[in-house]
C-alpha cells in the first residue's frame, strides 16, 4: 500500500465536515483548519473548525436522543459495536494509511491501532449484555434492596493526537454500550480518523444523534460552555495533565463524572538477574512504540549498576538499526514526531541531560530535511536531576540511569508527581512481586514492555488521573448506580 495515487484516495474520501444529529455539514461560520503531514510538513486538507455555538447544536442532538438511546435494548446496542468491529477490520488498510498521514506512524503500528481500535467495539460489545444489578433481603428485614444501573447521560469525550482512533474507540465503545450519547473532540492534529469512524458508525446503525464529532481548532471555547451547561453528565478525557486540571475545574461546578487519563513519567526497571535480551525487547516496546509518543512510554530507565554497559550498548545498537522515515515507506519503524513543538522539546531535554553529564550512545541530533523526524537516542549515566526525569520525553530517546539497592531504584521510581504505569524486568518472581507492589502506579509491566489491552484496566494514579477504560471497570464509568429501597 501507499503511493501518492493511494493516499490523495484515503483523504478524499473522509467527510471533512461536523457530524452533528447524524448529519455530516459546514461549521457555523464556515471556518476551516489544515490538517498537517509531519512527514512532510505540507498540508493533506481542510476541515470543519467547530464553533461554540456548533458545540450547543451537538449538545442539543445528544440531550435530544439520550432517552430513547438509554432504552434501547443492550443487545441492539451490541450488534452496533459489532457491525462498527466489522467495519473497521473490512477498511483497515485504508484506515491505517489516513492514520500514517495525519500523525506519522509507520503503517504497521497504524494497522496495529486500527486492529486494537475494532478490539474496543468488541470487548464492550460483550459487556452491553452484561450490566448487572442484584437483589438483596435487608439485614434487619422487613425491606428489599433492588439495584440497578443507567446511564450517566450525555457525555463529552477528548482525545489526543497519538493514538486518534484507539482512544475514540475506547471511550466511545462504553458510551454507546452503557446507552450514553456523547459528543467526542478529537485533536486538531489528528481529526481525520475521528471524521472516518463517525461515518462507519453512522453506517453501523448508530443513531443520529447518539455521536456528534467536533473538530475544532479552539478546543477551550468549544468544550468549557459544554461542561458548564448542566446538560453534559461524564466528561472521559485523555491529555495533558496540565490541560486535565483545567478540565476538572470546569468540570466542579456542575460535579460531572469524569475519567480523565493523563501525563506519565514511566519507570523501567532492569535489574542485574533479569534476562537482558528479553528487557532490551521490553524496552524497545515500551520506548519506541508510535516513536515514542505515548504517555505509557518508558520515560526513565533505572538499570541496576553491573550491568548497564552491556545493555546501554545493547539498546543502542537495537535502537540504531530502526529505519527512519514517512510512515508510508516500506520498513519503516520510526516515523517524524507531531510537530516542530514536539521535536525542539526533545532536543532541548536531550541538550540539557548531555550538559548534566549524560553521555550519548547513539542519537542525540535532529535531521535536517522536511519533516519533523528526530533519531532512535539513548543517553546513558542520565542524573536523576536532569528535566528528562520530571517531564514526559515524548519522543524515542531512552536515558538510562544507575542504580544500586531494589529499595534506592522504588524511591527514586516514586519519586514523581505521575503514576500511570512502571515496567519492572527481574527473573526473581518474589522481587517482581514486591516491586510490583510498591510502585507507585495504576499499571505495572512485569517481564513486558506493554501493557494495554481492552479487556484490562487501563489508568493511572496521582496525577495521571483518575477513574480506568477497558476491562469491566470501562464501562462501569458511564454508569451510575440506583437503589430501590422496597418495604415487604
Amino acid at each position: 500500500m501507499g503511493g501518492e495515487p493511494n493516499e490523495a484516495r484515503v483523504v478524499a474520501a473522509v467527510p471533512k465536515g461536523l457530524l452533528v444529529a447524524g448529519q455530516w455539514g459546514d461549521a457555523g461560520d464556515g471556518g476551516t483548519f489544515d490538517v498537517v503531514d509531519p512527514s512532510t510538513a505540507e498540508v493533506l486538507c481542510a476541515v470543519a473548525d467547530a464553533t461554540p455555538d456548533d458545540g450547543q447544536r451537538a449538545l442539543d442532538a445528544a440531550a435530544g436522543a439520550q432517552k430513547e438511546f438509554a432504552a434501547t435494548a443492550p443487545r441492539a446496542r451490541a450488534d452496533m459495536l459489532m457491525a462498527a468491529f466489522d467495519l473497521l477490520h473490512e477498511r483497515i488498510d485504508d484506515l491505517a494509511l489516513l492514520m500514517t498521514l495525519e500523525m506519522g506512524k509507520p503503517l504497521a503500528e497504524a494497522k496495529g491501532e486500527i486492529a486494537y481500535a475494532a478490539e474496543f467495539f468488541r470487548h464492550f460489545a460483550e459487556e452491553a449484555v452484561r450490566i448487572e444489578g442484584g437483589y438483596q433481603t435487608a439485614p434487619a428485614g422487613g425491606a428489599r434492596f433492588l439495584i440497578t444501573k443507567q446511564p450517566v447521560g450525555p457525555a463529552l469525550l477528548i482525545t489526543p493526537w497519538n493514538f486518534p482512533m484507539a482512544m475514540g474507540t475506547r471511550k466511545l465503545g462504553p458510551a454507546i454500550a452503557a446507552g450514553c450519547t456523547s459528543i467526542i473532540k478529537p485533536a486538531a492534529q489528528t481529526p481525520l480518523s475521528m471524521l472516518a469512524l463517525g461515518e462507519i458508525l453512522r453506517e453501523a446503525g448508530v443513531p443520529d444523534g447518539v455521536v456528534n464529532v467536533l473538530p475544532t481548532s479552539r478546543p477551550g471555547e468549544l468544550t468549557e460552555p459544554l461542561l458548564r451547561s448542566g446538560v453534559i453528565r461524564k466528561l472521559s478525557f485523555t491529555g495533558s495533565t496540565a490541560v486535565g486540571r483545567v478540565l476538572l475545574e470546569q468540570s466542579a461546578e456542575k460535579v460531572l463524572r469524569t475519567s480523565m487519563e493523563l501525563g506519565g513519567n514511566a519507570g523501567f526497571v532492569v535489574f542485574e538477574d533479569a534476562d537482558i535480551d528479553e528487557a532490551v525487547a521490553g524496552a524497545l516496546a515500551a520506548k519506541m512504540r508510535n516513536t515514542g509518543e505515548a504517555c505509557t512510554a518508558a520515560n526513565r530507565l533505572f538499570v541496576q549498576r553491573s550491568i548497564i554497559g552491556e545493555f546501554g550498548e545493547r539498546l543502542a545498537k537495537a535502537m540504531s538499526e530502526l529505519p527512519v522515515g514517512r510512515g508510508v515507506e516500506e520498513g519503516v519503524r520510526v516515523g517524524p514526531l507531531i510537530d516542530e513543538t514536539a521535536r525542539e522539546k526533545v532536543q532541548t531535554l536531550v541538550d540539557d541531560a548531555v550538559a548534566g553529564g549524560a553521555r550519548v550512545l547513539t542519537g542525540g541530533t535532529a535531521p535536517d530535511g522536511p519533516g519533523y523526524f528526530y533519531p532512535p537516542t539513548v543517553l546513558t549515566d542520565v542524573p536523576v536531576s536532569a528535566r528528562m526525569g520530571s517531564e514526559e520525553i515524548f519522543g524515542p530517546v531512552a536515558p538510562l540511569t544507575p542504580f544500586d539497592t531494589e529499595d534506592e531504584v522504588v524511591a527514586e521510581v516514586n519519586d514523581t508527581e505521575y503514576g500511570l504505569v512502571n515496567y519492572v524486568f527481574t527473573n526473581d518472581l518474589r522481587r517482581g512481586l514486591r516491586v510490583a507492589e510498591a510502585l507507585e502506579s495504576g499499571m505495572v509491566g512485569l517481564n513486558q514492555g506493554v501493557v494495554s489491552n481492552p479487556a484490562a484496566p487501563f489508568g493511572g494514579v496521582k496525577a495521571s488521573g483518575r477513574g480506568r477504560e477497558g476491562g469491566r471497570t470501562g464501562i462501569e464509568e458511564f454508569l451510575e448506580t440506583k437503589y430501590v429501597g422496597i418495604a415487604m
